[in-house]
């Protein structure tokens, strides 16, 4: 990013931050459970152990009398890792020193941002959740190496493999949302705090299945509406970082920000005549065991 110097100008009227600056799916995990510690780049999502199917097991008398048979039963353990994210922000002093210098419409009306500095300082941290929402969602995983790798935490859609319904290239129909269900159902997620996060499109789609949502609940902050399924109720929360031929069914309640080194604003030292800074932090996704969460793929 380049340095904000004077020919970057002011200008008067109201200060609008247009484009899509959502950011729900961070907003739900981070409100809901606020995050946890790591001490290492790459960090242990779950341990996961899987017992027999279930059957009418029994013995005689004389079976249980006699030496038995132990099982074992292993465990398995899922990892991601961290992602470092940093965003400069930099001024000249002679941007700085004159905030009354303006371009376009010169009237009356107040300068729309007279603190160059706290002005990228905030749209860099706006940009910054953004990315981070976006990683969450679409993330794609590379793992540790050297300090020249570009680490990139694992987003949840790509972690399920589990409960994946395949669409087809179909429109999404409630047969869809039921086979889903009971996928996850039967591999034993938990349901508890179930959420589907869809973008725009997918909504519109879902709303025409379902009909008027019941009364809306708060997640995390987040105020989302409700769809009755034969599983029990099931958020439902528009995401502009969804892709447009996905849909997404999480588990909130195993979902967490992990964080390495919190979000902070650093300040440099002067660097000739100029001040700045920027955000840090080292931050990846705890999804829990993805086996608690779904998707349906491939839709129009």
């Amino acid at each position: 990013m380049a340095i904000t110097t004077s020919d970057d100008k002011n200008l008067r009227g109201l200060l609008y931050i247009v484009g899509q600056n959502s950011t729900p799916f961070l907003n739900m995990i981070g409100g809901l459970n606020g995050g946890k510690t790591v001490y290492s780049d790459s960090f242990a999502l779950s341990v996961e152990a899987t017992g027999s199917a279930p059957s009418q097991n029994t013995q005689s008398e004389d079976t249980a009398a006699a030496a038995g048979t132990p099982t074992t039963y292993a465990k398995s353990q899922n990892f991601n890792v961290t992602q470092l994210m940093k965003y400069d922000a930099q001024l000249t002093y002679k941007k700085a020193n004159a905030p009354g210098m303006i371009t376009g419409l010169n009237n009356t009306e107040a300068i729309s941002s007279p603190d160059g500095l706290d002005f990228q300082k905030e749209m860099a941290l706006l940009q910054f959740a953004r990315d981070l929402d976006f990683s969450f969602i679409q993330g794609s995983y590379v793992g540790p190496t050297t300090s020249a790798t570009n680490m990139k935490t694992r987003g949840i859609l790509e972690a399920i493999t589990t409960n994946d319904i395949d669409a087809s290239a179909a429109v999404i129909t409630k047969a869809m949302i039921d086979s889903l269900m009971e996928s996850m159902y039967g591999n034993g997620a938990v349901l508890v705090n179930p959420v589907f996060v869809v973008p725009a499109n997918q909504k519109v789609a879902i709303s025409d299945l379902y009909g008027k949502a019941p009364d809306s609940r708060n997640v995390g902050g987040m105020n989302i509406q409700e769809l009755e399924t034969d599983f029990g109720n099931v958020g439902i929360v528009l995401e502009p970082n969804m892709p447009s031929d996905e849909v997404l069914l999480a588990d909130l309640s195993v979902i967490n920000p992990a964080f390495k080194a919190d979000i902070s604003w650093n300040d440099v030292a002067q660097v000739g005549a100029s001040v700045g800074g920027f955000w840090y932090s080292e931050v990846g996704l705890d999804y829990g065991p993805e086996i608690y969460h779904g998707k349906i793929s491939n839709l129009i």
